[in-house]
């Protein structure tokens, strides 16, 4: 009796532990991160383009380059934020290690 007991404790751990990796997986998808980086620097440059002076626009031959490259940077981050929200990332099957290859 003991032996199945200890069997479930472990089959019930071991569940457990798939679900927080599959949790991990998806928090950490490089996806998310590039996105979420490219949004606050693209807001970042944004702004400072919208406060441009007219010297500052003046030195690089009249376009406001940061405005331009900031949005550039929103619309990268965004896409890479609508990709992973579109198509996110599915855990492996079980009785599949991280590395594609079925265990024994």
């Amino acid at each position: 009796m003991s032996e199945s007991h200890s069997e479930k404790d472990l089959q019930r751990e071991v569940t457990e532990l798939q679900g927080k990796s599959a949790t991990a997986a998806r928090l950490f998808d490089i996806r998310r991160i590039i996105g979420g980086l490219f949004v606050v620097y693209g807001v970042i440059v944004t702004l400072a383009g919208l406060t441009a002076s007219d010297a500052d626009i003046d030195k690089a031959a009249g376009v406001n380059i940061n405005l331009w490259t900031g949005l550039g940077m929103l619309a990268l981050g965004v896409f890479f934020l609508a990709w992973l929200w579109l198509r996110p990332s599915a855990p492996p099957p079980p009785g599949v290690e991280a590395g594609g290859e079925p265990k024994e």
